[in-house]
């Protein structure tokens, strides 16, 4: 099983496409004024993930869910959203979970993270049930 499609909700169509395309997404379905589908960046080979944005009527009042990429240097990458008009919440941190992360809010108020985090994302040294040195099955 793979993971491949998220969607989030929007409140303003064309201020969250216009935000998910300078993150870096690329649209690939445009439906205004309720849905878009993006790719996400993929590397050479792999097939792209998709995020999707769908019209709701009011924002959410709760502070989930959150979407997280994992990017090869966070600092790299927020530096280039940054010269796209988006800016994350405060600097990327390393956190005490082995992973550095940077938080932003698409327009909508979404979380969105880029994060860092190598091998520990699947095999941190506390993972259940098997070595983190990440040889085990599944």
């Amino acid at each position: 099983m793979r993971l491949n499609q998220v969607t989030l909700p929007c409140t303003d169509y064309a201020a969250s496409v216009a935000w998910w395309q300078r993150f870096g997404l690329k649209l690939i379905v445009d439906s205004p004024p309720k849905y878009a589908r993006f790719e996400c960046p993929a590397e050479e080979g792999e097939e792209p993930a998709t995020l999707s944005i769908h019209l709701v009527e009011a924002p959410l009042a709760v502070d989930w869910p959150a979407v997280y990429f994992e990017v090869k240097d966070v600092f790299i990458e927020v530096g280039g959203r940054c010269m796209n008009g988006i800016h994350p919440l405060g600097e990327p941190e390393r956190q005490e979970w082995r992973w550095t992360e940077a938080w932003f809010r698409d327009p909508a108020g979404n979380r969105v993270c880029l994060y860092t985090a190598g091998k520990n994302r699947r095999f941190p040294p506390w993972r259940v049930g098997e070595a983190a040195g990440g040889s085990g099955g599944g």
